[in-house]
């Protein structure tokens, strides 16, 4: 398998970048890997604590996250969702809506997705929708724009007051770093899927997802659910201080284990493989 190569001019670019970092402040800094995976396993096992809690208290859990395009929810949830159970924490991405859909009451189509007794449930996009991409791309009226802003927090209220736990997280990416990320999806084959017709639209169109943003959180960043703003630039510090922050927003407590000890295998009893031409996956000579 080739291996890619960086030009002569990636790797001055890259050079730049580590000495432009090495002057910024602790925190301005791009975390390292090392650093980050070691931060991470310790965020995992708080995380799997926190599942056993949710289970055992019949806790309900909804996380909402939203943020301009590129700005690292998908990476976000992989990470909060990679050593935890998919049947505690569920995550909801829905597709467009079908034409049966479009005819409901708006919010209809999230409200069975809402979590029940012993369950996360994190949606990758929300009923924001209607707030940003819907508003900006002209998918709704500003009349129903105007509409779904008023009625959030009396529903969010609702959410909330039936013993929902919710968390309303905005990532926001800068400018400069966005383009970056979009250029990567254009150069990268293992990106190129994440991008689509619609980001290049609304990359276009920087300042009306800032006022729908602004418009957002203005009319919906409540005493009850309010908007917690990440700043997104270094994914791998949001992530951790995402993760961070919800296991302090949501009270747990570490479960009593007892000491789990393997038994002992159980005897052959006669038992011989059976002598058959089996399809074997190709072992291949991949560098160590």
């Amino acid at each position: 398998m080739a291996k890619d190569k960086k030009s002569k001019k990636d790797r001055e670019n890259d050079q730049n970048q580590r000495a432009e970092e090495a002057s910024l402040p602790a925190t301005a800094q791009k975390l390292k890997s090392k650093d980050y995976d070691a931060a991470l396993r310790e965020l995992h096992v708080e995380l799997v604590k926190l599942q056993q809690w949710v289970v055992h208290k019949g806790l309900k859990v909804c996380i909402l996250f939203e943020g301009r395009d590129t700005a690292g929810k998908g990476g976000t949830i992989k990470a909060i969702t990679e050593r935890v159970s998919p049947r505690v924490f569920r995550v909801v991405a829905l597709p467009s809506p079908t034409e049966r859909e479009k005819s409901q009451m708006y919010i209809q189509r999230y409200v069975p997705h809402l979590p029940a007794a012993g369950e996360v449930v994190i949606f990758d996009r929300s009923w924001y929708n209607r707030a940003g991409v819907e508003r900006v791309m002209g998918f709704c009226t500003d009349a129903q724009a105007a509409r779904f802003l008023a009625m959030a927090p009396a529903v969010e209220k609702a959410m909330v007051e039936s013993g929902i736990i919710l968390l309303k997280y905005w990532l926001e990416v800068g400018e400069d770093e966005q383009t970056r990320r979009l250029t990567a999806r254009i150069d990268d084959g293992r990106k190129i899927w994440k991008l689509s017709p619609m980001d290049l639209k609304s990359y276009s169109r920087w300042y009306d997802y800032s006022r729908a943003r602004d418009d957002m959180i203005a009319a919906s960043d409540t005493s009850w659910a309010p908007w917690f703003v990440a700043r997104s630039d270094d994914k791998k510090r949001a992530r951790l201080n995402i993760i961070s922050h919800l296991l302090k927003h949501i009270p747990y407590e570490e479960l009593p284990r007892e000491k789990i000890k393997l038994p002992d295998r159980q005897k052959r009893h006669g038992y011989k493989e059976p002598v058959y031409d089996h399809k074997f996956v190709p072992e291949l000579d991949w560098p160590a």
